[in-house]
Order: structure tokens, then C-alpha cells, then sequence
């Protein structure tokens, strides 16, 4: 590039994208057009604006953004359209010396401007579709609505039933003539109903049902909570029920040294379709005696190594709070048990549940040790006002939520599905923790599954799309929890550089490793203790 300028022009402050910035505007042009008066003007306009303004940056970003738009469009470089070398290169090192990080303003047109253009165009059709292809509890609230004065009127349940856990369970819908009543469905698919509940339980509370969307032939919410033909029609030789080999003693499982599951009950406000406990959900609901918890606890006593403790089921807000105090409360008692986790889908079908005497047990037990709390949406349909304003008020007496979706086909495996339920998740107090990939063990919900590729292609295009915590982790679940992530590593150089791909864009990036030798080398502090 020809440098050769005069007055106070100091070329050392220029870097490198600055240099890239003027290679770009002064390069010759074989095709040059007429520049248009306005874009002409336009440009000379922000020249006297960045000579002066003394402090702002953005007059001598639009003028240089202008200028590189003039020579893309038109060929034609500032000298063709009178301004002069030298006062850009004078603008230039304004720029970078009014920036309080140094930076210039090549670095902002030439790098940082196209970039940030190139991030908008990956997310530009899920901010133009997401609420026609993923539609929330909040986008539906109007339908909602309806439907739920429509349950009311066929069920004859008066406001303060439905205001209440207890109301929700009662009147609950466990067959297809009721559902029927509730949403247009076809006699074949009762006919299915009524085959597939002669061998598994179904129920729906109102609530849930009320988020079904009449018309919507495979509707997220009726894919979850309504059986088909399919689970009876898929049963084959199961595997054993889950963690059948891993369960130490009464009531517990356990795949890991420090961490362990009670499953405290077999209850649960519905049975979901997929359920990975299916085996465990016997013909009628069962709680334990305050004996048989006592056993699971004195295993939980006697294994020190055990630190963080989930009780879940069936689901744990099914017991009463009554019971879950009782459980906090002798959990707390032991030395060794640092952490209690609660797992529930319940405030996702009956956030009535979330009652302020739940809410005074948990403050009360978070404040001895940390209580957190997983639940399981995996739609955003599921995510209601009454749901997030339920999640809100747990956040506030719990130290974490967690959500753990499961992968669900015609559920949440597509982008824009998935990208919205990662971030309503977090609007909702809520951090998305793990994606599961849909269960191998049972044949009756194979329709569901959704083959891994997918699951990968969903996680790893939300790297440098969305927020980085909330991009949950794809696990499968096989004896534990079992990473899916693709590995991001393209290539290992010789000396042992690393070539590592950006998941979003494909780009293939170095990153000089650290070597063994240097690792290996006494640490910063350890030459103090040799003198």
C-alpha cells in the first residue's frame, strides 16, 4: 500500500485491520460506475461530523462503513470522490485513540461490522419464525384460554378446583372418551386409547390439557400426554427396568460414587408418554412407609462417599409436603450429604402445586444446605405464565434449577424448537442443565426417538448463536450419563498444535497447545520455597 503521506500522520499507530481497511478502499477498480450524489454527500456529511466530534467513535465508523459501501457498489475510492488520503488516516487514529480498548477503526468496518452482519444472517429465520414454528405458552395464551373454559364447562369443575393441585388430580382425564369430550379426535385414536390403557395408566390434568391446540394433528403437548397404538403395538422383550443393576438398596439407585437417586414414590400428575420408568409406574399409585425410607436413608448414613442426593420417582412433588419435609429434614441430618436435588415435571402439568407451604419447606431446607431443584419441559408450549411464575418463585428458595428435556420427535427436533426452549428456559428462572436422547430401553415409545446426528446438529448449532449457558449438555442415557457432544477437534499438528472447528460456522481455527515440557516445569511459586 502506498504510505507516503505528510503532516502529522503517524503510520505506526495503524494495525493491522486498519491497513486491511485502506488496501480495501484504494485498490483499483476495473468497473467503475457513477457514484450516486446522495451516497456521495451522505459520505462527506460524516467527515465534518468525525472532525468535530472529539469524543464519539460512531461518526468515524458510519464514514469509513460508508466509504467501503461507495467502493464495493461502485468501485470508487474516497480520492474519487474528493476526500483526501490523509484525513482519513488522521480519522483513523482518532478513532483508535479515543477507544478506551484501542480499537480501530479498521478493526470495526473491515472485521468486527461483517462478522456481527454474517451472526445476524444465521439467526434472522429464527427470529423471523419462531413463534409460528415454536409457538410458547405465552405466544397461545388467547387459545389457551378457551380451552380451558371449555374443559371447565365438560367437566364441570368449578374455578377453585381448578385452582388447586388437588382439583387437578381429581379431575383429571384418564380416558379417551373423556378426552374425546375435551378436543376432536377420530374413533380410531380412542379406540388406541382404550387399547393402550388396558396396559398402561393415562393421565392428563386439566391444565395440561388445556394446552393442547385444537388442530395441530401432532400438537407437542398431545404427542406427550396422550398414548397410541404404538406402545402396544412396539412392546417387544424390554431390557430390565432402569438401574435394576445399580440399585444398592431399597428405593435407591445408584451409578455413581458421590451421587445417588431416592426414588420416593411412583406417583406422578401424569403419565408421559415416553416415560423412561415406565416398569416402575406399577397399576396404582404407592407411597412408602416411613420404615422404608428409613432403609434407603440408613444406606445413605453408611456411605460416606454419598454427597448429593436427588429424590425424584414417579415424581417427588407428588408426595406431600408433609413427607418432602421429613425427607429435607433427615437428609440435612447427615454430615456427608452436601447437596439435595428434588426432581418434578409436576409444576410443568399442575403448577398449582407450587403452593407457599412448599415454598417455606424448601427456604427453610436450602438455608441448611443447598436444595436444588430439575425439572423436565421440552416444549416451549409448556411454558405458560402460570409456569413461569411458579419457576420464579422457586428460584428464590432453591439454589439452582435445572431442566433435563428429553428429545422428542415432533416435539423439539427442530432449530428453531430448540434454540427457543433453551432461551425461554432461562427467562424462566430455569438453566438448561441436559438434553437426553429419547431412551433405548423401552420399544413402546421407539416412534419417539430421534436419531443422535440430529440431537448433535441441534446442540452444536447453538454454539455462538445463543447465550453460552443455555446450551444444555446431549447426553444418552446407557448405565449413566454418556456425553454425545461431537468432538470439535479437526486435526492435531505436529508438535502438538490443535486445528479446532467453530461448531457454528464450520471455520477452522488454531490453538497452540500447551506443551507437556513446559507444563511439566516447576510452578510460578515453587522457586520461592527452593531459596
Amino acid at each position: 500500500m502506498d504510505c507516503a503521506v505528510t503532516g502529522d500522520v503517524d503510520l505506526t499507530k495503524l494495525d493491522k485491520f486498519d491497513v486491511n481497511l485502506f488496501e480495501l478502499l484504494y485498490a483499483p477498480s476495473e468497473n467503475k460506475t457513477k457514484v450516486d450524489l446522495k451516497d456521495i454527500d451522505e459520505a462527506k456529511e460524516w467527515l465534518e461530523v468525525s472532525k468535530t466530534s472529539n469524543k464519539l467513535t460512531n461518526p468515524m465508523v458510519q464514514l469509513f462503513d460508508k466509504l467501503k459501501t461507495i467502493k464495493e457498489n461502485y468501485g470508487a475510492s474516497p480520492e474519487d470522490i474528493g476526500i483526501d488520503k490523509d484525513e482519513l488516516y488522521l480519522m483513523a487514529i482518532k478513532h483508535k485513540n479515543i477507544d478506551e480498548h484501542s480499537v480501530s477503526v479498521g478493526g470495526r468496518v473491515y472485521s468486527a461490522l461483517p462478522i456481527a452482519q454474517t451472526a445476524n444472517e444465521r439467526v434472522q429465520d429464527y427470529i423471523d419464525n419462531h413463534v409460528k414454528d415454536a409457538p410458547s405458552g405465552f405466544d397461545l395464551q388467547e387459545q389457551i384460554a378457551k380451552n380451558r373454559k371449555k374443559i371447565q364447562e365438560k367437566l364441570n369443575m368449578p374455578d377453585e378446583a381448578w385452582d388447586t393441585y388437588a382439583g387437578q388430580i381429581k379431575y383429571a382425564i384418564t380416558s379417551g372418551e373423556q378426552l374425546a369430550e375435551i378436543i376432536d379426535i377420530p374413533q380410531s385414536l380412542i379406540d388406541d386409547i382404550q387399547r393402550v390403557v388396558g396396559v398402561f395408566r393415562m393421565r392428563i390434568s386439566p391444565y395440561y390439557a388445556s394446552l393442547i391446540i385444537p388442530g395441530e394433528v401432532n400438537d407437542p403437548i398431545l404427542i406427550q400426554s396422550v398414548p397410541t397404538g404404538d406402545m402396544v403395538d412396539n412392546r417387544g422383550i424390554n431390557i430390565e427396568p432402569v438401574a435394576s443393576d445399580h440399585s444398592p438398596a431399597r428405593l435407591i439407585d445408584q451409578f455413581y460414587p458421590r451421587v445417588l437417586t431416592i426414588k420416593a414414590t411412583n406417583m406422578c400428575a401424569m403419565f408421559c408418554t415416553y416415560c423412561l420408568r415406565l416398569d416402575h409406574i406399577s397399576d396404582k399409585d404407592w407411597v412408602s412407609s416411613k420404615n422404608t425410607y428409613e432403609e434407603a436413608l440408613n444406606y445413605i448414613r453408611g456411605n460416606t462417599a454419598v454427597r448429593d442426593v436427588l429424590i425424584t420417582g414417579g415424581d417427588a412433588l407428588a408426595l406431600s409436603n408433609k413427607r418432602l419435609e421429613y425427607l429435607f429434614e433427615e437428609l440435612d441430618k447427615i454430615p456427608h450429604v452436601k447437596i439435595k436435588r428434588i426432581g418434578s415435571r409436576i409444576p410443568i402439568m399442575t403448577p398449582q402445586r407450587i403452593d407457599d407451604q412448599f415454598l417455606e419447606i424448601c427456604a427453610k431446607s436450602n438455608a441448611i444446605k443447598p436444595l436444588r431443584f430439575v425439572t423436565q419441559i421440552n416444549t416451549v408450549q409448556e411454558i405458560t405464565p402460570e409456569v413461569h411464575d411458579a419457576f420464579k418463585r422457586l428460584s428464590k428458595v432453591t439454589s439452582a434449577i435445572l431442566n433435563q428435556a428429553v428429545l422428542l420427535r415432533g416435539v423439539n427436533d427442530t432449530q428453531n424448537k430448540m434454540w427457543k426452549l433453551s432461551e425461554l428456559l432461562q427467562e424462566s428462572y430455569i438453566r438448561p442443565y441436559y438434553l437426553f436422547n429419547c431412551s433405548f430401553r423401552n420399544p413402546e415409545f421407539g416412534h419417539l426417538r430421534v436419531p443422535i446426528s440430529i440431537g448433535r446438529e441441534l446442540v452444536e448449532s447453538m454454539y455462538g448463536n445463543i447465550a453460552g449457558d443455555a446450551i444444555p449438555r446431549y447426553l444418552a442415557t446407557a448405565g449413566g450419563k454418556i456425553p454425545l457432544h461431537r468432538d470439535n477437534v479437526a486435526q492435531i499438528n505436529e508438535g502438538g498444535d490443535y486445528i479446532l472447528r467453530k461448531p457454528w460456522s464450520g471455520e477452522e481455527v488454531p490453538y497452540p497447545d500447551m506443551s507437556m515440557e513446559e507444563y511439566n516445569k516447576p510452578q510460578s511459586f515453587d522457586k520461592y520455597i527452593q531459596e
